[in-house]
């Protein structure tokens, strides 16, 4: 973005935007990203993909408890509707789940699992509406090119906390282990790892793309939305178990995003229908 601007304007255009206020704030939310990212990778490690994945619509609703007193976010009806469905159907995977562990996982490592996911769930759901705090305290036009600096910092807070902990553990001579043992093959680990972190990149770059453009609820609405996706990919792939709780638990989350979207439509319509109104009442009011 620097060259573009560089080329577009001029040899004294400005190499940064972020301010050390909004650097610091960008910072703090990273680290507490990696600590997430921590919690997300340990405990889906003891879970089935299908039963993290809907763990993770539980995110949702703590989004919309944290839009609420961080950001002062007003509710509808339907929004209210679609984070206590998806907080049902998250609930619901509490029924009887021990019948889906995954081999050589023990009782107590599975319920940890599931509570480490949830509280990441959680934490997640309180970083997205900071990060839509720091656009209404910037004190600065927010840009396009300042969103991609504070999703730069923080993305770099959060990777170098991760590797601290890898190397307390010795983690990195690990991987050459795990790509020997890995059943796809040593060259098809490593494209997984790349792959995997390009899409996470895309994934971040996305999530702060809607804060800009929307709100931190409608961010966690669209991560939602992955979890129908997610669900029949594990089962079709990795022939996971898709219980009657699990289903149940689907189907709720789909109602509370068409729950969503459809108070959103509702919402854009009456506020269109307002629009020609109010233009002619601040014409009436101008003739007189």
């Amino acid at each position: 973005m620097y060259f573009y601007r560089r080329k577009t304007e001029d040899s004294n255009a400005k190499l940064y935007f972020i301010t050390p206020r909004i650097f610091i704030a960008s910072f703090v939310i990273g680290v507490v990203t990696g600590v997430d990212d921590f919690l997300y990778s340990w405990g889906g490690s003891k879970l089935p993909v299908s039963t993290s994945s809907l763990l993770l619509a539980a995110q949702l609703a703590f989004t919309a408890i944290g839009a609420f007193f961080i950001v002062k976010l007003k509710f509808t009806p339907y929004s209210i509707n679609a984070v206590v469905l998806l907080t049902v159907g998250a609930v619901l995977l509490g029924v009887r789940s021990n019948g889906d562990r995954l081999e050589g996982v023990t009782s107590k490592a599975y319920i940890l699992g599931f509570m480490m996911t949830l509280l990441a769930a959680a934490l997640y759901g309180v970083i997205l509406p900071c990060i839509e705090l720091i656009y209404l305290k910037a004190k600065q036009a927010i840009t396009a090119t300042l969103v991609l600096e504070i999703q730069m910092v923080m993305c770099f807070a959060a990777t170098v906390f991760c590797p601290i902990g890898m190397i307390a553990n010795n983690d990195f001579q690990a991987i050459s282990r795990e790509a020997k043992q890995f059943n796809l093959g040593e060259a098809r680990y490593y494209t997984v790892i790349v792959w995997t972190t390009i899409i996470w990149q895309c994934f971040f770059v996305g999530v702060i793309g809607v804060i800009y453009c929307s709100s931190s609820l409608m961010s966690g609405v669209m991560i939602a939305v992955l979890l129908p996706v997610t669900e029949v990919l594990a089962v079709v792939f990795f022939r996971e178990n898709f219980s009657g709780e699990k289903g149940l638990a689907l189907f709720l989350s789909l109602w509370g995003f068409v729950s969503y979207f459809y108070g959103e439509f509702r919402q854009t319509k009456k506020q269109k229908n307002k629009s020609p109104q109010t233009e002619m009442t601040m014409m009436y009011t101008e003739s007189v």
